[in-house]
């Protein structure tokens, strides 16, 4: 039984570095209190901010509702799954040499229990476009929340 907890413990250790080397790390722009509380922090809607590590020349920003009060400042509540998405060309981009059709970039617990915002990037080799879609996943739910961001790959700086 010792071996078998070893063993889980060790693969739960490497996909939680897995995920991590994959997904990009974002840095708060700014918030915006949406409600005072009297006891506990204010609800409010934050701005962050994040590069695509794999795609150079891409910055993606996200607005997230944060849940107040005093669950939420003890980082027990559950943020509502109210986002938005904008990804935009802010550099030369330089696509890998083998772009993945599919691959996470961005990933944030919003509760302390089966609750993420993730950020998913695909190529649409057709229209030489990289698409970012952001999905509230709660595990038990799936995913309906959801928002989406294009960046057609362009020339920077020619004219």
């Amino acid at each position: 039984m010792m071996k078998r907890t070893a063993v889980l413990s060790r693969a739960t250790v490497l996909a939680v570095l897995a995920l991590s080397s994959t997904s990009a790390f974002a840095e708060r722009v700014a918030c915006v209190t949406t409600e005072w509380k009297l006891i506990g922090s204010n609800h409010k809607i934050c701005v962050e901010s994040f590069a695509d590590r794999q795609v150079p020349g891409v910055t993606c920003h996200f607005s997230q509702a944060k849940t107040g009060g005093v669950s939420g400042s003890f980082g027990l509540a559950q943020d509502p799954s109210q986002f938005s998405l904008s990804c935009r060309q802010t550099g030369p981009i330089t696509l890998p040499a083998k772009l993945p059709k599919e691959a996470v970039v961005f990933s944030e617990d919003t509760s302390i229990m089966f609750k993420e915002t993730r950020v998913i990037r695909m190529w649409d080799a057709a229209n030489n476009t990289l698409v970012y879609l952001a999905i509230s996943r709660k595990l038990i739910d799936g995913a309906p929340a959801n928002s989406i961001s294009t960046v057609p790959v362009m020339p920077w700086g020619e004219r």
